[in-house]
């Protein structure tokens, strides 16, 4: 098992008499995902809800704060328990034998077209094997195809843009490869968490979106940005796209300063320190 420690500092300086938030910050409780200990402090004195989606697990932070700065500090400790599995033994599910959770998320979405990605999906993906192995060319595909880069995209840039454009940040890259994935009928779902691993040279740490496609049983995690270790993916959200699983949703006028972020490995309870990296296997912490 791996254990880790995350940190998420927010800073606001809300500008008007009152503003609404909803946070998505809180790690998420699954099967293979154990928050052993969290906190959370507050830079003003107020009430904070946290309810979990039972559909999702996404826990949701939701408050009203006041004018003036707003400092908002979440620590956890996660232990996670991966599944893996051999590529070659992991099937695509047929449409008929889908879970009912699991329909929505062949269907295209505000971020990922699928409807119009189908002819061009097909042509490059339609004869291979399907499995595993499809999903991880599709993985592939949108990496060799697209160069990270920073500040390249905005809140508007869609699937089909970074199609286009051929640059994004990881955002990017998974509303792309969920589109592929979808436009083909294979379940995809863009998942939002820390990451452990990624470059320096990328910048400091950031929320890190990915993608979790259902073969076989389960939920397995694709990087198609390939900025970071799957294995150090601390999830916090899931959704049909990045609509679903903003952050920080806001209602009311701020100044928001960067995020800062911290992840680290450290020993579990035996004191082993199992340090996350790049495995052959396909992984999940679904199920």
């Amino acid at each position: 098992m791996t254990r880790l420690e995350i940190s998420i500092d927010l800073d606001y300086q809300i500008i008007e008499s009152g503003c609404d938030f909803i946070f998505n910050i809180h790690a998420a409780h699954t099967p293979r995902q154990r928050v052993l200990s969290e906190s959370l402090v507050l830079g003003q004195d107020l009430r904070a809800d946290v309810e979990t989606d039972p559909a999702t697990a996404n826990r949701y932070l939701r408050l009203r704060a006041l004018a003036g700065p707003l400092h908002v500090a979440y620590r956890a400790t996660v232990e996670l328990e991966h599944h893996f599995e051999l590529p070659a033994r992991i099937a695509e599910v047929p449409i008929a034998q889908l879970p009912l959770s699991v329909v929505s998320y062949i269907y295209p979405s505000r971020y990922c077209q699928s409807d119009r990605l189908h002819r061009m999906a097909m042509r490059e993906f339609g004869q291979r094997w399907q499995g595993y192995g499809r999903v991880q060319a599709i993985r592939d595909w949108v990496l060799q195809r697209t160069t990270f880069s920073s500040n390249s995209s905005n809140a508007n840039t869609s699937a089909i843009d970074t199609l286009l454009e051929h640059v994004g940040v990881c955002r990017d890259f998974a509303h792309l490869m969920i589109a592929l994935c979808r436009a083909i009928n294979i379940p995809a779902r863009f998942t939002t968490g820390i990451d452990y691993g990624a470059d320096p040279a990328l910048g400091p740490p950031d929320f890190h979106a990915y993608v979790e496609v259902y073969l076989g049983d389960r939920w397995y995690m694709f990087d198609p940005s390939g900025t970071a270790i799957p294995m150090g993916f601390v999830r916090i959200g899931t959704g049909r796209d990045a609509a679903d699983v903003a952050f920080a949703t806001i209602f009311g006028t701020v100044n928001a300063a960067a995020p800062l972020i911290a992840i680290r490995a450290v020993p579990d309870a035996d004191g082993q320190l199992v340090m996350p990296f790049h495995r052959v296997e396909a992984i999940s912490t679904d199920g």
